[in-house]
């Protein structure tokens, strides 16, 4: 069991020793397995894409909305902040595969969006869906910006 040397016949050993690359291959497998969670941060969204179609109007959606001076509605009913909680929450245990849709006012704080976004998510809403209004956008990303050096 043991290193064996040079062959009978003088010739070197065809035998590759591949301990040094399992060395290797676990050290990198460790680095992924620590790296990756640090990878996903920030509120997890499902997100449509831009070139994406609009999706068809069912009357089953679930439209979570916020006005430009901070009023909270589920669907077409005004809520407070603390009852809007218990609501999301009451909806995400019966059915946690429900889709919420959230539609924000373009003048508000995105800090009010995304805590809005966080408060769903954290009331058991598994999928999050930002509704925005088609045509071309006003001062558009990238607009005043310079190159990078």
């Amino acid at each position: 069991m043991g290193m064996s040397g040079p062959s009978r016949d003088g010739g070197m050993m065809a035998d590759i020793n591949v301990t040094p690359f399992v060395d290797v291959m676990l050290v990198l497998l460790i680095i992924f397995m620590v790296t990756a969670p640090m990878m996903t941060t920030g509120v997890a969204l499902e997100l449509p894409r831009a070139e994406a179609p609009a999706l068809g109007a069912d009357e089953d959606q679930l439209v979570l909305s916020i006005t430009g001076d901070e009023k909270y509605y589920l669907g077409k009913n005004e809520f407070p902040i603390d009852e809007l909680k218990l609501k999301l929450a009451a909806i995400a245990k019966e059915n946690p595969d429900r889709q919420v849709f959230v539609r924000a006012d373009g003048t508000l704080a995105y800090e009010k969006v995304l805590q809005l976004l966080a408060l769903a998510q954290n009331a058991g809403v598994g999928k999050v869906g930002l509704v925005t209004q088609p045509g071309p956008v006003s001062g558009g990303l990238g607009e005043g910006m310079g190159e990078a050096p």
